[in-house]
């Protein structure tokens, strides 16, 4: 029987010494272990003295790490110890076993760090119904109260940091989390995104020689402020974004040019535009609920700008946001609202509506023999599709050709490699360029900036800049004068390794995890988890 006891002591407290299994009671939904200490004394937690005088005893029943599925609970027999220092505060002590149980802890010091590692994973709801099913049932309110109650990480100086936002309530509270990029771990949160708090955290780490961030104005001044000798990096990627934004915006002022991408036909060769697309060169004809519902109110909210009414009197009258409200003021036309998430929906026979035409107008209309012609050049579609669209053709009061593609379609031609383009967008991207020199300007420009962003070749952005100020191109002027504010961080950021990327990923993460959390978790649980996980 004391081999069996033996066993069971290395079995189940393999790297606690001076612990004896005295009996082990198993039934179908528990396993009660009693255990006591071997210890002939202990140490005196107020003074240090060591004390073999045993005051009295008493029974302890901490849970400890579950068994098959069974939760385990300690039958701990405890000894008080006298205290014999004079003048220590405590006459009495009791002992307590290292690595197994703390002052007033109802469970023992593995469970806790399971249930810890649990919380940081799941946080208090889930992370309460994980730990019923492994059998160490406790409630969220534990497992929060565990998590925070983990020890802060302990971080070495770090030498370059990542800086990036991430939102607590989209559009209206903002925080800031900070990375070391050479660890790609993260080392702290802050509880919002003003200059001073990011300036008072880096003039407390000297060290600091590098700082990552996007072009924000708040990070860029603190970053000035708080290391004013850190070299700041503006992220690639930041930059590659604006510049695709202000390209399509750049062909959205010019979509009268992709016209040129629609073939013509013989029923409108000489004559003005179709009934299908307005004389703007919008794809949204009259008659279409969304176009007329946009246009009606850009025509109402300028018909009460010109009257005098201030954007807040219109926010409040029409019920709308004053993004919403901005939005449409600002645009002069309402074909220009008709970009981005307005814009006509694609479908994968709009790369090849055009041969499609050019042979419905040779005089062929058998939709099988143009499915099969098609699909050598690439389309993946159905049959149906094809014959879908030649029936519109046929039956259609009004002329059915291709719509020229979107502003986004050809902004995706000019950002992509020249080499990753098919055959047809590379035709089509060509006859754009030989149709308008404003666009064939602007694909210069962004293959210029591609080549610094990918060869890291940052010196030349002052050459760029003047290329670009020299065409007549909007909104890269708006870009460029946007960089040109903050040069020496472009500049550094299209020359050095340094980049933000891996703090992005860790605001990916963050989404994550307050997703898990329902939106309801507070600063300081939501830094724990950020941190410890």
């Amino acid at each position: 029987m004391d081999e069996i006891l033996l066993r069971l002591e290395e079995l189940l407290f393999p790297s606690i010494a001076d612990v004896a299994v005295l009996s082990v009671d198993v039934n179908n939904a528990i396993v009660r272990v009693d255990v006591q200490c071997t210890a002939v004394g202990a140490s005196c937690p107020g003074c240090g003295a060591w004390s073999a005088q045993v005051h009295g005893s008493y029974l302890r029943f901490p849970a400890d790490v579950p068994s098959a599925g069974r939760s385990v609970v300690l039958q701990l027999r405890v000894r008080r110890f006298t205290c014999r220092t004079a003048e220590c505060g405590r006459r009495t002590f009791v002992e307590q076993i290292s690595g197994l149980t703390r002052r007033h802890g109802q469970q023992t010091e593995r469970l806790r760090s399971t249930l810890a590692a649990i919380g940081l994973a799941l946080a208090g709801r889930a992370g309460s119904r994980l730990a019923g099913i492994v059998g160490a049932p406790v409630s969220r309110s534990t497992v929060l109260r565990l998590v925070d109650a983990l020890p802060e990480p302990k971080v070495s100086a770090p030498r370059v940091v990542g800086v990036d936002e991430y939102a607590t309530r989209k559009g209206r509270h903002y925080g800031t989390v900070l990375v070391d990029v050479e660890t790609r771990r993260p080392i702290d949160l802050l509880p919002d995104r003003e200059s001073s708090t990011l300036a008072a955290w880096l003039a407390q780490r000297p060290g600091i020689e590098v700082v990552c961030r996007d072009r924000a104005p708040f990070f860029a001044e603190g970053a000035t402020v708080g290391a004013p000798q850190a070299v700041q990096v503006a992220n690639r990627w930041h930059l590659w974004h604006n510049l695709s934004e202000a390209a399509e915006r750049s062909i959205a002022q010019h979509r009268r040019c992709l016209r040129v991408l629609v073939p013509e036909t013989p029923e409108t060769t000489g004559t003005e535009p179709g009934p299908t697309e307005e004389s703007s060169g919008s794809p949204w004809p009259t008659g279409h609920r969304f176009a007329d519902r946009t246009r009606t109110t850009h025509a109402t909210i300028h018909a009460l700008v010109e009257a005098g009414h201030s954007r807040r009197a219109i926010q409040r009258q029409l019920g709308m946001t004053s993004r919403t409200v901005k939005r449409y003021a600002d645009a002069a036309r309402p074909d220009d609202l008709f970009i981005g998430r307005w814009q006509a929906r694609t479908s994968v026979l709009d790369e090849y509506k055009p041969y499609l035409d050019d042979r419905w107008n040779e005089g062929c209309t058998n939709a099988w023999k143009l499915w099969e012609e098609i699909v050598p050049l690439g389309y993946q579609g159905s049959y149906q599709r094809v014959r879908a669209y030649l029936r519109q053709k046929r039956t259609s009061p009004r002329l059915v050709t291709a719509r020229p593609s979107s502003p986004r379609t050809v902004a995706g031609w000019i950002l992509r490699r020249p080499e990753a383009l098919s055959e047809t967008d590379h035709l089509q991207l060509k006859k754009v360029r030989a149709n308008c020199p404003e666009i064939d300007a602007l694909i210069g420009h962004v293959r210029s900036f591609a080549t610094m962003v990918t060869e890291r070749q940052g010196e030349r952005l002052p050459e760029w800049l003047d290329a670009v100020r020299q065409d007549d191109l909007p909104s890269l002027h708006t870009l460029a004068a946007g960089i040109d504010r903050d040069r020496d961080a472009v500049i550094a950021g299209l020359t050095l390794l340094w980049n933000s990327g891996v703090v992005e990923g860790h605001v990916n993460r963050i989404k994550m995890l307050k997703r898990q959390m329902f939106g309801r978790a507070g600063f300081q649980l939501l830094r724990k988890r950020v941190l410890l996980s």
